[in-house]
């Protein structure tokens, strides 16, 4: 309001202003405080968002590593194998 207006009011009026402000203002406030709660879970969310991404990206390592393990053993097993084979056909032959 401009300062005419404010000066032609009485005091009464002047007081439901005051009022009617301080009213607005603790409602200002409570909105304040809930948006900054807001903020914060989701704040807590995108920390939370981070870990999983870097959790998952740190599995899919261990998941790697424990298939080249696997594949690893295939191959000794694989060797071992033929290995027994040769042992096998060497010693039907030496029978023979």
């Amino acid at each position: 309001m401009a300062d005419k207006t404010l000066r032609k009011l009485k005091r009464a009026e002047l007081l439901e202003l005051l009022i009617e402000q301080g009213k607005e203002n603790e409602r200002l406030r409570e909105q304040v405080e809930e948006l900054k709660k807001k903020l914060e879970d989701k704040e807590i969310l995108l920390e939370r968002a981070g870990t999983i991404a870097e959790a998952s990206f740190q599995l899919n390592g261990v998941l790697e590593a424990a298939e080249a393990a696997a594949q690893q053993y295939l191959d000794n097993l694989r060797l071992l194998n033929e290995r027994q084979e040769q042992i096998c056909a060497q010693k039907e032959r030496e029978r023979s």
